[in-house]
């Protein structure tokens, strides 16, 4: 960790955290069970989640870390073979803890630019071998079969790029304020303050459905002589805004995302026209993709550039027929705590809650009414809603406080959402 963790009004912090992602972030009661996964760097708030999990009554807490050096160890020192080689065993086990109702708790942290100067093509490669071995537990939590949560800790590496001009311990120490600044853990009743915030976000989505607007349409200022974002989103037939709170089919009620402000839901895979340009950089498969932009017809992005990185972004809409289309769309107020903080965090999971932002790649089935799909929810019936499906999901950031929202009704009438990155509904 840091020195920090020798003040006792910081492990009081990481206590109340790790209470909030226990009691909040999967609501695991008494019987539940739940499995943790963290970097190695995050083992002693790891123990504080699973005592915070026995607590609350768990009947097993299991604790599972990874170690991205050894990500890299491979990516430069193993075959071809290697790279591309899981055991069917790992994707076994967490189906099987899917099945018997467990919850997961994911903790980040590691290094941006640790994989800078790996071959994109490798970790590529071990990408979507990945995603396809572990297709069906994504396609489960992203159902909410389970509840399931993901926070994140400051450490070192992370820290040190995020503050390069601070010394390592400053950085560590300034990252940690933020974190706790954005998932309400500084404040006297985190969990109330949260129970407060879901509230609000459960009234957007209300509104928001209520409307069943067509599309959105993004157009942000010109910015030094050139065109910024000026895209239009179709939204999926019977479309269903979310945000906050979800509640899993084993009707546990979490929050999958700490920190998060936003309200989201499902583009038409053959629906959005327009361009669109990244108003934060990318950190994805451990590289970093900046400037970014996009020209999308039919639903596909048919011209794809970027001032960095433009390869690994490439290759990432090149996994399979739907990485190239949308399965998210996302807005979040410029004013949201993580802007507020005037921190680019280099994480996607804290930087997409800073700006409204879409995603390439898998639609959730749960962003459309599920009476629509059916008790089999069978890709075909989703698929013909709209819905998107790829083995990938990457959230990027396009909303400034420059950017204006429309919703646009099938009529063509149009209802402003947001001006200059604000709510205005």
């Amino acid at each position: 960790m840091s020195s920090n963790s020798l003040i006792p009004e910081f492990e009081a912090k990481l206590a109340r955290y790790a209470d909030l992602l226990v009691r909040v972030g999967v609501g695991l009661t008494p019987g539940g069970k739940v499995r943790i996964t963290a970097p190695v760097e995050a083992a002693h708030f790891a123990r504080l989640v699973q005592r915070a999990a026995y607590r609350a009554g768990a009947l097993d807490a299991r604790l599972g870390y990874g170690d991205a050096h050894a990500d890299l160890a491979l990516y430069e020192d193993g075959s071809d073979e290697a790279v591309g080689f899981l055991p069917s065993w790992q994707a076994q086990e967490r189906e099987a803890m899917v099945a018997d109702g467990y919850a997961f708790i994911g903790i980040l942290g590691d290094d941006p630019s640790l994989l800078a100067g790996v071959d994109g093509g490798r970790v590529a490669r071990r990408s979507k071998a990945m995603a396809q071995a572990f297709q069906k537990v994504s396609e489960a939590t992203g159902n909410f079969d389970v509840s399931w949560t993901v926070a994140a800790i400051a450490t070192p590496a992370w820290a040190q790029a995020i503050f390069p001009e601070l010394p390592e311990a400053d950085a560590v120490a300034r990252l940690w304020e933020d974190i706790f600044t954005v998932t309400r853990v500084d404040t006297p009743d985190p969990v109330g303050a949260w129970q407060a915030h879901l509230a609000g976000l459960q009234a957007r989505t209300e509104r928001l459905n209520q409307q069943r607007f067509a599309a959105l349409h993004f157009q942000s200022e010109h910015s030094q002589g050139e065109l910024g974002t000026d895209l239009t989103v179709g939204l999926a037939d019977g479309h269903f805004w979310q945000g906050g709170a979800e509640r899993a089919k084993n009707g546990v009620l979490g929050v999958p995302n700490f920190p998060t402000d936003e309200v989201f839901t499902a583009p038409h895979r053959d629906r959005v026209d327009g361009v669109v340009v990244a108003s934060k950089p990318l950190s994805v498969r451990g590289q970093l993709v900046e400037g970014i932009r996009m020209r999308f017809e039919a639903g596909r992005a048919v011209e794809v550039t970027a001032t960095r990185g433009e390869d690994t972004l490439r290759q990432l809409i090149a996994t399979d027929e739907g990485a190239a289309r949308l399965g998210e769309v996302a807005l979040v107020p410029a004013s949201a705590p993580v802007a507020r903080t005037g921190t680019l965090f280099l994480n996607t999971l804290f930087d997409e809650n800073a700006a409204s932002h879409i995603a390439l790649g898998r639609a959730y089935p749960t962003t459309v009414r599920p009476d629509l799909i059916g008790a089999a929810e069978s890709p075909t019936s989703f698929a013909d809603l709209g819905g998107n499906h790829s083995l990938i999901h990457v959230d990027w950031m396009i909303g400034s406080p420059g950017m204006n929202v429309d919703g646009v009704r099938t009529d063509g009438s149009r209802e402003a959402l947001m001006r200059d990155g604000e709510w205005v509904i």
